[in-house]
């Protein structure tokens, strides 16, 4: 252990806790100890304190039970001359850090300034760290990056978060070197930030770090289903951390005694610190999984360094295009002027289709562009666009036409330059004026998905050819047959039920973060997450027998009305560790499915009004069964069977077999806005369906109510269908 580096990192925790300490004393002494301060929408209170400490702080007298923590574990000062052979009191002194440093950021929500402003994030909340959670388990996301300090130039700035993104890796951005922030540099030069960009930017102060520690805390509270109680769950945590979420930090510029404190913070978890000055190193293993500290590393070196320390093991695959690539980019937005080509929405006619083709009727790799080519247009032409993609492969089915065209909206979008939303015939794109600039053409679009469709899908895709019209007479007269194919393929899917088939697919692929999770998915109802129906979990089967979808035979039926079956429930029990015996498939009460943490909506039980809410990811408001939706997420994720509460994908609520063993969709007493205004035409129709027509009007929302004792007068009011329904309990 070096003496420098020890005499460092614990010098800056010294620094952190008595700033920590000085503007807690404030607090304490302008609003006194019972007045409350916490994180936006999150269950997880101040969540290193809980992981850790298993303190639920709501108030400034709970953070000076933290402080105390934090004062109790700094070690002293060491002598310059002293050699510390072990890292004890350097991690003790880390962990003090993070305590502090969340006692900083909180109070900051609390008395100010704030740190969300203009692109600063500051405090992730429970929703975004969910929706972060599909990533996590289908492999978009590998790792995370905390980037401390400052590039010596914005060009390398650039050039190493585009490294990261190209290889998915999430990336927190935090202090300064100089007075400047990483994140800082990026915005000058335009490039885009965010949770969709995988750009995340918390803050300038070197307290803002404590950010990526506390994600990452969570992540293990949520997917790993680990309850803080005490030293055995705070281990738990730390070791989930250092097994399971790749992480490490990247000290940019001067490594000062904050930073090396900080970083000292992050080797608790298992996540190393490469610096690219030359500080200290600690390069045998024991907490980090290799080395700790390592440095210096070269620029032009230190993504692939980061990645080999902590012993991330990445598979790239280069696509022949001029532009980075990758679903870092999947969510870039681009704005009116940044645009150099337009295509569909209201301004061109514009389609995408996928259909199956013999192997003799595809020329594989062959990529044609008839019409002008994107650099031909002017800037912000709205271009007619037809494309046509043409696969084949000997184990290629018709059902499966609908699953891979439903992937060309990703594979495009993960281009940088490239805005890609819609599907079929209903598409709107943009193509960037740097991305024309850097050489993009919409030969490049063929390009991709050559590359990606026989990449990702080699069991069932053998050949792949491509061709793009950009004449507005070839797309008018290509467009109806697309147009019949698609009608058959939707009459194809509506005709199919739970009843017709003998085979539902399970999903395990949040097991990695939920260990008993199994999803079942079924013709009529969707995985949770919303990602993936029957037909998807039947082609990936196809694509991977040894991967997370497996066909599961229904077995001897034990309960239609419920949704039981002999064979599911046996597969349940085997494939979740023996936890559940048991699978309701259509029942909220009744042995109802398990909840990982992906879901995109909870169903919960209101006793009160006989009847369900529904609340969707993102809404931050209270909801009529008392909780808020971090509240009930907390609550019903993590692999767990909770009767009355459980998390679905967002169209299994305009499924037939929604709740249908409580009563149907018509057990709806309350949703949000946003998903009613979303689902209302599909609502409307299981309305008319069932012979109540204006159901839909019923339906509170939290412009009606956020408490029992608001809704249920306006449910009597409207005479809703669930009042004179049996109880539910």
């Amino acid at each position: 252990m070096s003496k420098i580096i020890a005499t460092r990192a614990i010098r800056g925790a010294h620094k952190i806790v008595e700033r920590a300490e000085k503007e807690l004393a404030k607090a304490v002494e302008a609003k006194g100890k019972d007045f409350a301060v916490s994180f936006p929408d999150t269950n997880y209170y101040l969540p290193l304190a809980l992981a850790m400490l298993g303190i639920k702080a709501s108030r400034i007298g709970d953070l000076i039970e933290i402080m105390d923590y934090a004062r109790q574990l700094l070690p002293p000062i060491p002598s310059e001359n002293i050699w510390l052979p072990y890292l004890g009191p350097t991690l003790d002194a880390g962990m003090a850090t993070l305590f502090a440093e969340e006692v900083i950021e909180v109070l900051k929500y609390a008395f100010g300034p704030c740190p969300t402003y203009d692109y600063w994030v500051g405090f992730t909340t429970d929703a975004i760290l969910r929706e972060q959670g599909i990533k996590l388990v289908d492999g978009r996301m590998p790792g995370f990056a905390a980037i401390v300090g400052a590039a010596p130039t914005n060009k390398d700035a650039v050039r190493i978060v585009r490294e990261l993104q190209e290889r998915q890796i999430l990336i927190f951005l935090s202090a300064t070197t100089n007075g400047k922030c990483i994140a800082e540099q990026l915005a000058e030069e335009n490039v885009q930030m965010g949770w969709d960009s995988f750009l995340v930017p918390h803050g300038k102060d070197i307290s803002t770090t404590v950010y990526a520690l506390n994600f990452a805390a969570r992540a293990a509270m949520t997917f790993g289903g680990i309850t803080p109680k005490g030293l055995k769950e705070a281990r738990d945590i730390l070791l989930y951390n250092k097994n399971r979420v790749h992480a490490f930090v990247l000290a940019l510029g001067d490594v000062d005694d904050e930073k090396h404190a900080n970083a000292a913070g992050a080797i608790n978890f298992g996540f190393p610190a490469i610096a690219d000055t030359d500080i200290d190193q600690i390069l045998p293993t024991g907490v980090c999984k290799y080395e700790h500290v390592v440095s210096p590393v070269s620029l032009d070196k230190i993504v692939e360094k980061a990645i080999e320390v902590r012993g991330l093991k990445l598979s790239i695959e280069k696509i022949d295009i001029p532009v980075s690539y990758g679903s870092a980019f999947e969510g870039e937005r681009i704005r009116k002027e940044q645009t150099g080509a337009e295509i569909g929405g209201k301004f061109s006619k514009a389609f995408e289709f996928l259909r199956m083709k013999t192997l003799e009727e595809v020329e594989n790799g062959k990529i044609q562009v008839i019409g002008r080519e994107l650099d031909e247009f002017e800037d912000g032409a709205a271009v007619p666009f037809a494309m046509i993609i043409d696969v084949a492969g000997r184990k290629m089915q018709k059902d499966f036409e609908s699953v891979l065209e439903r992937r060309i909206h990703n594979f495009l979008s993960e281009a940088l330059g490239i805005m890609h939303t819609g599907q079929r015939h209903v598409i709107w794109a943009r193509v960037s004026k740097d991305a024309r600039k850097s050489g993009l053409r919409f030969k490049h679009f063929g390009t991709i998905l050559f590359s990606r469709f026989l990449h990702d899908f080699p069991s069932i895709v053998d050949k792949v050819q491509v061709t793009i019209y950009t004449k507005n007479e070839d797309v008018v007269k290509l467009l109806p047959e697309a147009l019949k194919a698609f009608s058959e393929r939707d009459a194809r899917l509506a005709d199919m039920t739970d009843e017709s088939v003998d085979v539902f697919y399970s999903c395990k692929l949040c097991q990695s973060y939920a260990p008993n999770h199994v999803c079942i998915i079924s013709p009529e109802r969707l995985g949770l997450c919303g990602a993936y129906n029957w037909l998807d979990g039947k082609a990936a089967s196809e694509i991977n027998p040894t991967g997370g979808n497996e066909p599961v035979l229904k077995g001897a039926c034990i309960d239609a009305k419920v949704g039981e079956w002999q064979g599911i429930n046996d597969y349940l029990y085997n494939k979740s560790n023996k936890a559940f015996e048991r699978l309701g498939l259509y029942s909220l009460m009744d042995a109802p499915s398990t909840s990982c943490g992906c879901f995109e909506c909870i169903v919960g039980l209101i006793p009160e009004a006989n009847g369900v809410m529904i609340v969707n990811r993102g809404f931050s408001g209270m909801t009529p069964c008392g909780m808020k939706f971090s509240t009930l997420a907390g609550m019903v994720g993590g692999g767990q069977q909770v009767p009355g509460f459980v998390g679905i994908g967002m169209l299994y609520i305009t499924s037939p077999k929604f709740i249908s063993a409580n009563g149907g969709f018509q057990r709806i007493v309350w949703m949000t806005k946003e998903l009613k205004d979303s689902l209302s035409a599909q609502l409307k129709k299981h309305a008319e369906e069932a012979g109540n027509p204006d159901f839909i009007d019923k339906i509170a929302d939290e412009t009606v109510a956020t408490t029992a004792e608001e809704l249920l007068p306006f449910l009597q009011k409207v005479n809703h269908p669930a009042l004179s329904m049996p109880p539910m309990m």
